[in-house]
């Protein structure tokens, strides 16, 4: 497989039915999971794609690409609810074939029109019915450990919508993580947060048993942020890299991450440049392509996503980057980088 043609996947899409899909939600991902040659892949559901999926595999028109491609099959947990009536799938979702998934606040204090976040639409899944507003550590514990059991996943990852305290969030993934690890000892997990105001949070969410951690800029372009954040492009990019730095200390190189999204305007070579000092830092920069989900003020705007030669480009440049410094996604303990569907850096051999 070329890199070429799974950015032309990542882009594009694909036709075919997935009982496993997320179509809204925190982030930038509106995607069905694939595997796609044996490995972890969200792509797009798009009707208009060129890109059908027969007969496990994938088929441009007649012609027959040589991908095997497998739609990542309904969890058995999907099928469970708590005693008081909440379906699993309303607490946690499986990304991917093995991964278990969760915005545990799934409200944000910059979901107002003039603060929100242009690619995201945490709220919308939680208008929609398909999750409820805040999981509670004991559900989070209860879903993990029959995740765990009866549908293999092996690793967790936790956001949180931003909220009002000084923490931002962070300290309820302190109880989350504590939960589900007294459930299931050994369940590597991802927390991603914001900056919080006080940084020992991160050490707290390490001692709690958190295995890798995400602090997601997205951009790393002051104007690019303040365009498309103009809530969290606020925090200054001070803040970021003293929560980095710190998160570096506290668990270790490669073992943190930052989305970087492929299409929002920034000048390719800035982007790259950026993703190189942050290898510098030891922080993962998981470069993806932005995709205008439905219910986003991009989508709205008529935005479209990048082109699949930038997709291509920028994710071959960064991920020789890592080669070089001998970070891989791969050797992440749990999270998105780990997994790496949402992207093509580890087709890139990042």
């Amino acid at each position: 497989m070329t890199l070429g043609f799974r950015a032309e996947l990542a882009v594009r899409g694909v036709r075919v039915a997935t009982p496993v899909r997320r179509p809204a939600g925190a982030g930038p991902s509106d995607d069905g999971h694939l595997v796609i040659n044996g490995a972890n892949a969200a792509l797009p559901i798009n009707p208009d794609s060129p890109y059908e999926i027969r007969d496990d595999k994938v088929w441009l028109g007649e012609t027959d690409t040589g991908l095997s491609l497998q739609v990542v099959r309904r969890p058995q947990f999907y099928d469970l609810t708590t005693a008081d009536g909440v379906r699993y799938e309303q607490i946690a979702r499986l990304h991917g074939r093995d991964v278990l998934a969760t915005t545990v606040v799934q409200t944000c204090i910059r979901y107002a029109e003039e603060q929100r976040c242009r690619f995201c639409t945490i709220e919308e899944s939680l208008r929609s019915g398909s999750t409820i507003a805040a999981k509670t550590p004991a559900q989070l514990a209860e879903v993990a450990e029959a995740a765990v059991r009866l549908d293999g996943v092996k690793q967790m990852v936790m956001t949180t919508g931003t909220t009002t305290g000084p923490d931002r969030g962070a300290r309820n993934l302190v109880r989350s993580v504590r939960a589900v690890l007294e459930a299931v000892p050994g369940l590597p997990i991802q927390v991603q947060i914001e900056p919080p105001g006080d940084l020992d949070v991160i050490d707290d969410l390490h001692a709690a048993g958190a295995s890798s951690i995400g602090i997601h800029v997205e951009a790393l372009d002051d104007t690019i942020r303040r365009k498309w954040m103009p809530g969290k492009g606020s925090v200054p990019m001070a803040e970021y890299e003293a929560a980095w730095d710190r998160a570096v200390a506290v668990f270790g190189r490669n073992q943190v991450s930052t989305y970087l999204l492929i299409g929002l305007g920034e000048d390719p070579d800035d982007l790259v440049e950026g993703a190189g000092k942050l290898i510098a830092r030891g922080v993962y920069p998981f470069v993806v392509p932005f995709r205008p989900m439905t219910g986003t003020l991009a989508r709205r705007d008529g935005i479209p996503g990048p082109a699949p030669s930038l997709v291509r480009d920028i994710s071959a440049r960064v991920a020789a980057l890592l080669r070089e410094a001998g970070m891989l996604g791969a050797d992440q303990k749990a999270g998105c980088a780990a997994c790496g569907a949402c992207g093509v850096l580890q087709a890139a051999g990042g």
